[in-house]
């Protein structure tokens, strides 16, 4: 029986794969493995927004501050393992895809939306100055994409998304004030 997760090309594993995790701080290279490891573990061909989303919620304390405590994220973590184990929400029998085409140089074996939001969360820091991507900067980059299977999922779990869009932006001019930190707002 062929393997439902795709192989990696020659070129992805050692420039692509490489210059996307070069832009991440080594808490978000950790989630985004973890992200990796689960899509494979899932049986998922590739990883979408709610690998990233599942990811982040599990190891980035900062994405926790965030959200409205610890039920909604607990109703996030449901949603998010009943599909780990098959149950619930199903997208094994389609790609994640906005619509607006491939992206440019996107890296085989990752939806063309969580690519995107790769993308979007390394110029959401450099906009900031800084050289790595952050936790933080990933959710509100897969927040944004309405037609994002996290979005699917944070709706279903009853999260605003334009509060959570909110939160996060005054979560980052906390930091600028104090600077940096995991202090909440």
């Amino acid at each position: 029986m062929p393997s439902r997760t795709p192989r990696q090309s020659a070129a992805e594993p050692g420039s692509r794969r490489a210059e996307l995790d070069a832009g991440l701080t080594a808490e978000l290279a950790s989630a985004v493995a973890g992200a990796r490891r689960r899509a494979s573990r899932d049986g998922d061909p590739q990883v979408d927004t709610a690998h990233l989303l599942h990811t982040l919620l599990e190891t980035d304390p900062q994405i926790h501050a965030v959200f409205d405590g610890g039920p909604q994220v607990a109703r996030l973590l449901g949603y998010l393992v009943q599909r780990s184990i098959g149950y619930g929400l199903r997208w094994q029998s389609r790609v994640e895809d906005s619509g607006a085409g491939p992206a440019v140089g996107e890296p085989e074996g990752w939806s063309p939306v969580a690519a995107g939001a790769m993308g979007a969360a390394h110029e959401r820091a450099a906009r900031r100055g800084e050289d790595r991507a952050r936790g933080i900067d990933l959710l509100a980059a897969i927040a944004s994409d309405p037609e994002s299977r996290a979005v699917e999922v944070l709706g279903r779990a009853g999260v605003d998304v334009r509060v959570l869009l909110t939160r996060v932006e005054a979560w980052l001019e906390f930091e600028d004030l104090v600077g940096g930190g995991d202090a909440a707002p």
